[in-house]
């Protein structure tokens, strides 16, 4: 079902499918299989698989009886675009996200030449903003540059976990990104100057900066609870988003 949201950058979660497969070192710590994990063990509907992929029908009309404009994060837990869910229950999650112009849907993959195949042969909706994860310089960065590839009307990355320095990142078409740090007891840390960088390189090419978290280490490379090392990063909140599409 889809729930109130904590992540910063989002207001709904809407899953019509769970589960995942690991296929990047940012999958090594998943929040999302932990969390199916627990939600296994008490009992909760749509997870009596676990973290095992599962495709719910029964959940692709939850977004057409809100009729309040929210902003919804597609699949938080799972990838839209796992290569074992059909091209045709995509589409079918698609004609949803159509007959609800009024929402923002925000989708999010690191399997981003399968987005790609996918939008050979449709073009994504206005409200549906596409988005590819970008952890390291091996796997993040050409994610983006299949992103670039697919006529979405807003493209964003979410460089979460950042494990490393990307660089520089070519943000052409692209037009927003989140930064943010790793959380859990098994958490890697990230350096101040690597989500700087990126902060500077969003000014300079125009698009849209957002600091989620530091995590679990600090700025200061001390490691402590999520919530005390906060979001400032150069002194600052970093909220930025795109303009809505309503």
């Amino acid at each position: 079902m889809s729930t109130k949201s904590k992540i910063e950058w989002t207001e709904q979660t809407w899953n019509p499918a769970v589960g995942c497969t690991k296929v990047s070192p940012g999958c090594a710590n998943c929040y999302a299989e932990v969390m199916a994990r627990r939600l296994e063990a008490i009992g909760v509907k749509g997870y009596e698989n676990g973290f095992e992929l599962t495709i719910l029908p029964e959940r692709l009309d939850e977004p057409l009886r809100r009729k309040k404009p929210t902003v919804y994060f597609v699949n938080s837990m799972s990838d839209l675009f796992h290569e074992d869910i059909p091209f045709d229950y995509i589409r079918r999650v698609f004609a949803t996200i159509e007959q609800t112009p009024h929402h923002t849907y925000q989708i999010l993959t690191k399997r981003a030449e399968h987005m790609v195949e996918f939008f050979s042969s449709y073009k994504p909706p206005k409200n549906a903003w596409l988005g590819v994860t970008v952890e390291d310089r091996k796997h993040g960065l050409p994610r983006i540059d299949c992103l670039r590839k697919v006529p979405a009307f807003i493209r964003f990355l979410s460089v979460e976990p950042l494990l490393e320095d990307l660089g520089d990142i070519d943000l052409t078409d692209i037009h927003w990104v989140i930064v943010g740090g790793e959380s859990g007891h098994r958490a890697r840390p990230m350096k101040p100057a690597w989500a700087s960088n990126i902060q500077r390189q969003c000014a300079r090419q125009g698009a849209s900066f957002f600091f989620k978290q530091w995590g679990g280490w600090g700025p200061d490379g001390v490691k402590r609870r999520k919530k005390e090392n906060g979001r400032i990063l150069g002194g600052r909140t970093w909220n930025e988003v795109p303009e809505l599409i309503v």
